[in-house]
């Protein structure tokens, strides 16, 4: 079974191609011209053992709000797209990361019901061209596109970086949970018998 997806997204702010293999081994080819994403989306990749190439090009002449959030989209379609019809996943993942003096937990439910929790206080500030209040609106569009239940939260911390980072691969994490087939699931990890 191929857990595979090819998604492109054309838009008048942003150009992007993104393939994601859920059974991967966490390679990642990713140039969105934002860097601080790039960092973000192949620690994803590694820490969720997903091969992700992301190829984006935006108006980020304006800022990077577009490029951010659409492919956080496009991630987010790629992701719902792989996994089919999702029978036999785990359907829950859950991961808490430590990044030195930050601790982040995840968890999801690949529910087909769109729902964020983001317990993340950051100040309003640059990590490099990078402002902080952007990843909420990736994890705010991969959460819509990709239908799920996601919980994040930050129990402590104080770099900004560390923050991000941690909860970019507690989700990676939570997600390679999920995903995950478990041969002993007859059809999806639900008594309605659809997710």
């Amino acid at each position: 079974m191929s857990r595979k997806a090819i998604i492109e997204r054309i838009t008048r702010e942003t150009q992007i191609k993104l393939t994601l293999d859920l059974d991967g081994t966490g390679e990642a080819k990713v140039c969105t011209s934002v860097p601080f994403l790039d960092h973000m989306l192949n620690l994803f990749a590694r820490h969720g053992l997903f091969d992700l190439t992301v190829e984006a090009k935006g108006d980020i002449d304006i800022d990077f709000h577009h490029t951010v959030e659409d492919i956080g989209i496009v991630l987010g379609e790629a992701l719902k797209e792989a996994l089919g019809d999702k029978a036999g996943i785990r359907r829950y993942g859950q991961a808490t990361v430590p990044m030195d003096e930050t601790l982040a937990s995840v968890a999801v439910d690949l529910s087909g019901r769109p729902y964020l929790v983001y317990n993340v206080r950051l100040p309003k500030v640059k990590i490099g061209e990078f402002d902080v209040e952007l990843a909420k609106e990736f994890f705010q569009a991969f959460t819509n596109h990709l239908a799920a239940n996601i919980h994040i939260n930050v129990m402590y911390g104080d770099n900004v970086h560390h923050i991000l980072e941690a909860c970019f691969k507690a989700l990676a994490r939570a997600l390679d949970q999920a995903t995950q087939v478990d041969p002993r699931i007859a059809g999806v990890m639900s008594t309605k018998g659809k997710l």
